[in-house]
């Protein structure tokens, strides 16, 4: 932090000194040739210290502008924004020229409109170079924030395959399916027909879902069906999963397997028993953001009853899903906790064009 704020600093000292001397050979030699020399040096003054008085307005305009609209993704609202600031600091550094000039009686050029124009536009070049270092400088920051956001992404998908694998063929979870199967068979041979057709359909999308980068949040409702009936299964009336999303949201998509790790993170948490039932809700909103109005938001709240001995959880369930989603909307996911509760409000990302 120290050795860039120095590199800021002396962009800032040096920059003013280098424009004028840059604008002084070029455009206005003959201010300095064709005048007397005191006259010579308040231009010299005059020009300095309005130099680097407009570099520091413009500086913290700039930085104020990259504040109210961050990111790559809002590259375009900032350039329009610069391209009106760059028209009107021109003017503001020309009339305060001139007005100086005026007060001062330094007779160094006429107070004309062609000056006017004259003066405007070399400011105008000015203003343009103090936009493309600042602006240039926070997009070279971007690309490598979003160069570097990318191989996390990439090490967290491969970390989410090699988990999701894992859970493919996780001992303790086929254990605990084939002891319901088997207590169902002598029970409840029905019922233990039904529990095989859910559990093929829990194992043919997990193993479908590795080729997939999203799934439609119709799907992967119908997923989290077949996986609920597992659980209530083994907890019967100690668990509850409800789903209300309307029907338009059922197209939008998300990442696959989004619902079961949040569903098993809510299990794995909390107490769930007939006595204190876990009831995870499932719902939608719409986005709050004026510039996402055409987007809903997935809610996935559930009663906060935490054990007593917590479960050993290295948080890669929601780290990946927050990596995911930070990648494709530039946007992080949202974790509340209250008292009583415990949400996950994630964006739902564009409709798939069909339902599968």
């Amino acid at each position: 932090m120290t050795r860039q704020l120095s590199r800021d600093t002396k962009l800032r000292l040096w920059g003013p000194l280098l424009l004028f001397a840059f604008g002084s050979f070029f455009f206005r030699l003959s201010i300095l040739v064709n005048n007397t020399p005191r006259q010579a040096i308040q231009y010299i003054c005059i020009a300095l210290s309005l130099g680097y008085l407009g570099w520091e307005i413009a500086r913290r305009l700039i930085g104020i502008i990259q504040n109210k609209y961050p990111g790559l993704h809002r590259t375009r609202q900032r350039l329009i924004l610069l391209g009106f600031l760059i028209i009107l600091l021109a003017n503001v550094n020309s009339s305060l020229r001139v007005l100086i000039n005026s007060l001062l009686d330094t007779r160094i050029w006429k107070v004309d409109l062609y000056n006017y124009i004259e003066t405007t536009g070399i400011q105008f070049v000015y203003v343009c170079v103090y936009v493309v270092v600042y602006e240039g400088q926070y997009l070279i920051r971007q690309w490598q924030k979003t160069y570097q956001e990318k191989e996390q992404l990439m090490k967290a998908e491969w970390q989410a395959r090699f988990d999701s694998l894992k859970n493919q063929v996780n001992p303790h979870f086929l254990f605990n399916a084939l002891n319901s199967l088997s207590t169902l068979i002598e029970d409840s041979p029905v019922q233990a027909g039904e529990f095989v057709d859910e559990l093929s359909k829990v194992y043919r999308y997990l193993l479908q879902s590795n080729d997939r980068e999203l799934t439609s949040l119709h799907t992967e409702l119908r997923f989290i069906q077949s996986y609920t009936h597992l659980l209530k299964t083994r907890h019967g009336s100690g668990i509850a999963v409800r789903t209300s999303v309307p029907d338009n949201c059922l197209t939008h998509s998300l990442p696959p397997l989004t619902l079961q790790l949040l569903v098993e993170n809510a299990v794995k948490h909390n107490i769930v028993s007939p006595g204190r039932p876990l009831v995870i809700d499932i719902t939608t909103s719409a986005s709050t953001d004026k510039l996402k109005q055409d987007c809903f938001l997935l809610l996935v709240r559930n009663n906060l009853q935490r054990k007593s001995k917590q479960s050993l959880s290295n948080g890669v369930g929601l780290a990946n899903i927050a990596a995911k989603y930070r990648m494709l909307t530039q946007s992080d996911i949202v974790v509340q906790e209250e008292n009583d509760s415990f949400t996950v409000v994630l964006p739902l990302l564009a409709p798939m064009q069909t339902v599968r």
